[in-house]
């Protein structure tokens, strides 16, 4: 049970970061999407 928990918190976290980074991103250059 613990190891899901963290692969699932990984994963969590991962895919966080990258949808922060994917607005971020947006906001900043919205000529490109």
């Amino acid at each position: 049970m613990n190891g899901i928990g963290v692969v699932a918190n990984v994963v969590g976290g991962v895919l966080a970061l990258l949808l922060i980074g994917y607005l971020f991103v947006a906001l900043i250059r919205p000529e490109k999407f």
